[in-house]
């Protein structure tokens, strides 16, 4: 699958549609994405900020993506844990920025080259359209050769 056409299918899924999560970029070697949650009168909390689970939901599921969609089909990838360090209310219009380094798809490759898993933390920032942080979020991905590759 093409990158835009999953980012055409993100922005169509009912749950990031209906909480106003936007798939603004994605880059055609899936190496960078974009992604922003839009304040509507039907997403609002109690107080009137983000629900803390729609953060959460905005970045949920990028990372994973990405980084299976880097190494290729001989890598199993899944998400293992995640964290969220809510820092300040968010209010208007937050967005993350995901970007795959180089440098750390050859740290996956050297350590699961010979057919061991391999957990690392992957960390994104939820900036508000001020640039202030509103939320860290962590996640923790396990990547392993397929067994057809060990």
């Amino acid at each position: 699958m093409k990158a835009s056409t999953l980012r055409l299918i993100f922005n169509l899924w009912p749950p990031f549609l209906s909480s106003g999560i936007h798939v603004t970029h994605m880059t055609p070697d899936w190496r960078q994405a974009r992604v922003e949650l839009r304040m509507r009168p039907w997403n609002r909390n109690y107080v009137g900020t983000h629900f803390g689970g729609s953060l959460f939901a905005m970045t949920d599921p990028f990372w994973m993506i990405l980084v299976k969609e880097c190494l290729g089909n001989d890598y199993i990838v899944w998400d293992k844990a995640a964290e969220i360090e809510f820092v300040k209310p968010g209010k208007g219009t937050v967005h993350a920025a995901f970007k795959v380094e180089d440098s750390v798809l050859e740290e996956i490759r050297v350590a699961t080259a010979d057919g061991e898993k391999y957990l690392r933390w992957f960390p994104v920032e939820v900036i508000d359209a001020q640039g202030d942080v509103v939320a860290h979020v962590r996640k923790q991905i396990y990547v392993r050769l397929k067994p057809a590759r060990r």
